[in-house]
């Protein structure tokens, strides 16, 4: 424990290190996938606002935030991962795929536009609708929205 107090890099629970900024804003992100999950978008935009509010102390903003997110929905894809004796698909796979860029006013070299994704596989038995839809949203931007939160603000 003392060699720890003794250690001058600050480290906190959450990940992040000292963040020049006082205020956040997320905008809305569009869906621009060529198939239309309705929903999703505001979806996401509320999840990355919930994450960063909850792992940061920045105030949430509508305009004018010291950290800017922003982007749209690229993709949002089905497909057949595995197959049956019969030909027949046994696991399906939704992807999705978020454009992120993100403006620190306060330190413009922190700054990025990078594509995010990830994916839920679930049996080829079930639709993709109700609640297996609903878990694959959450583990999808579970994960995104926390590699969103990693590239802009955790500096591992």
């Amino acid at each position: 424990m003392l060699i720890l107090m003794g250690c001058s890099i600050k480290y906190n629970f959450t990940g992040t290190g000292k963040i020049d900024a006082k205020t956040f804003q997320v905008n809305y992100f569009q869906n621009n996938a060529d198939v239309v999950e309705p929903g999703i978008e505001l979806t996401f935009t509320r999840r990355l606002q919930n994450l960063i509010q909850n792992q940061t102390n920045l105030s949430l903003t509508n305009t004018g935030g010291d950290l800017v997110y922003e982007g749209e929905i690229v993709e949002y894809r089905v497909t057949p991962m595995t197959a049956t004796a019969d030909q027949r698909a046994a696991q399906n796979r939704v992807t999705i795929s978020v454009m992120v860029r993100f403006t620190n006013k306060n330190k413009e070299a922190d700054n990025f536009e990078k594509r995010f994704s990830f994916y839920y596989d679930y049996s080829a038995n079930d639709l993709l609708t109700g609640p297996v839809l609903t878990n694959a949203l959450e583990e999808i931007f579970e994960r995104i929205t926390q590699d969103v939160f990693n590239e802009s603000l955790a500096k591992w």
